[in-house]
This record gives C-alpha cells, structure tokens and sequence, in this order.
C-alpha cells in the first residue's frame, strides 16, 4: 500500500520570511521530499497549495488508505527534515495502521506533530 506525503507548497520560508529567493518554504522541502522518496515505491510525494497550518511553516500531511493519517509542521526546508519526513513515511508505509511506536521515530519528526486523522470506519486506535 502506498503512503502520500502531501508537502504545503505555499508555506512560508521561515516564521519571519514568505521566500528565499523566488521560492516558498514549501516548493524548497518538497522538493528534497521528492529527491528522497523517488526511489521509494511505497511512497508517493504530492504537492498541495496550502495545509491551513499558516501558523506554522513547511507543513506536510502523511496519508494512507485505511491508515491513521498525520500532519506535521514547523520545519526547516532542508534536507534534513525532508530526510525524517521520509523516515518517518517509510515507517507509516510499513505499518499495519499507520502507527509507528515513539521509539522508532525519526528524531527529526519529534515536536512536529500537530494532528491524528483516524480513517474513515476504522475503530478509535
């Protein structure tokens, strides 16, 4: 089953700055999201015009059918978030329910976490 990394391609470079450049926030880590994941075939990166996370930047949602879903926000656009986002997604991947035990996360997705999206008809996890 594949999982998406929906990546917020209109979130901000940082608290205080909308752009690097001519670039969001959002456009610069998804696009190391997608360099990482590409050889991954369990995972899909989609790009989507704005998360409703403004208050935070670089905002991602991690989904699956019939898997719990998350969204994660408030990172740096570098490889290295993207890097534990990937972690972090491949594990989703690999879950029966999208769960993935706090030990096994990768450390840079601690503190991001901003909501759990149970799926439709699942029982509470």
């Amino acid at each position: 089953m594949t999982t998406t990394i929906f990546v917020c391609d209109t979130c901000r470079f940082s608290a205080e700055e909308k752009l690097d450049g001519d670039k969001t926030g959002g456009e610069i880590l998804c696009a190391h999201v997608e360099h990482m994941a590409a050889a991954n075939p369990n995972l899909a990166v989609k790009r989507q015009s704005c998360l409703m996370g403004c208050v935070r930047h670089c905002n991602i949602a991690i989904t699956a059918d019939d898997k719990l879903s998350y969204v994660l926000g408030e990172f740096q656009p570098d490889a290295e978030a993207a890097q534990a986002i990937v972690d972090y997604a491949i594990l989703h991947a690999e879950s029966e329910t999208g769960q993935v035990p706090f030990r096994q996360w990768p450390q840079g997705v601690k503190g991001h976490f901003v909501a759990r999206i149970p799926s439709p008809g699942d029982e509470a996890l």
